[in-house]
């Protein structure tokens, strides 16, 4: 059996094409990495290494055997970290969007529990700009929209506004026009509201609900128009604009907010979500 120990110093002896440099390195005698390495070879049952005064070269099998023992140090490396990973325990409680919490999260949280089978998540949606303030006391994170450029927390994406109808309906002749919203305190409810009525089109509100599903089965029987994210915008629907007559509405900054005392648990999660998040990828490609 190769010893990790011994390949660390082979390692190391062989990048630094010194055993006094190597010794340096890894906080040992000289004597003790020479006898190391002698293990190692008479393990193997052939010199690694051709020493000179000035230096030390690494013979053909050691130049054979440096791409493995590379190999076998990172395979050590990855199962130790899976199987500390596989310890982390705790509880997180995630604060999200609606239509996140509908579209995008649940896969992202599926991938982090296969990950850390230990650390358990709750989640709850809804208004995040009341979350965050609760942030600490109901929340270890949350991921909230803000206006672009502001709202603290890390940034994670863009996100446009966009205006949403059924796909065979049509809004040209409708005075007032019915929006479907969420409810007060939302900030696509106060920008579709401004929009509207900066460009002096007459409305009412037919429809109000905390759940982005609600407003879009509204919205997809023809029954009122409404505001969606450009990332999470339902297939069945149609994105109006303004040949449609429809203002344009601002973007928004998506932000991770974390707690001010954050368990590793928190930590990890927030580093996942973070990551999948901008990048875009696995469970969020295309997105």
């Amino acid at each position: 059996m190769l010893d990790p120990e011994l390949l660390k110093t082979f390692i190391t002896v062989a990048e630094q094409r010194s055993f006094t440099r190597a010794a340096t390195q890894l906080n040992r005698t000289q004597s003790a990495v020479s006898m190391q390495v002698k293990r190692l070879e008479e393990l193997l049952g052939t010199p690694l290494f051709a020493r000179t005064t000035s230096q030390v070269a690494l013979k053909p099998a050691g130049e054979a055997l440096l791409g493995y023992a590379h190999r076998i140090l990172a395979l050590n490396d990855e199962a130790l970290g899976r199987i500390r990973e596989h310890q982390n325990e705790g509880q997180v409680r995630l604060g999200v969007m609606d239509d996140f919490g509908t579209a995008i999260v649940p896969a992202l949280l599926a991938a982090f529990g296969q990950r850390y089978p230990r650390i358990q998540v709750s989640m709850e949606t809804g208004l995040t700009a009341k979350m965050t303030g609760r942030l600490g006391e109901d929340f270890d994170l949350v991921i909230a929209m803000h206006p672009k450029g502001q709202g603290g927390g890390d940034f994670l994406r863009h996100e446009q506004a966009v205006w949403a109808a059924a796909p065979d309906h049509m809004i040209d002749g409708l005075d007032p026009l019915p929006v479907a919203l969420y409810p007060s305190g939302c900030l696509f409810r106060e920008w579709a509201m401004a929009a509207l009525d900066k460009a002096h089109r007459p409305w009412r509100l037919a429809f109000v609900s905390h759940s982005s599903a609600a407003v879009e089965a509204v919205v997809a029987q023809g029954l009122a128009v409404s505001v969606f994210k450009a990332g999470t915008f339902p297939k069945g629907l149609r994105a109006l604009s303004k040949d449609d007559g429809m203002p344009r509405l601002p973007q928004a900054d998506i932000r991770l907010h974390r707690a001010p005392s954050l368990t590793e648990a928190g930590a990890l999660l927030a580093a996942h979500l973070a990551a999948q998040i901008r990048g875009g990828t696995g469970a969020l490609k295309g997105w």
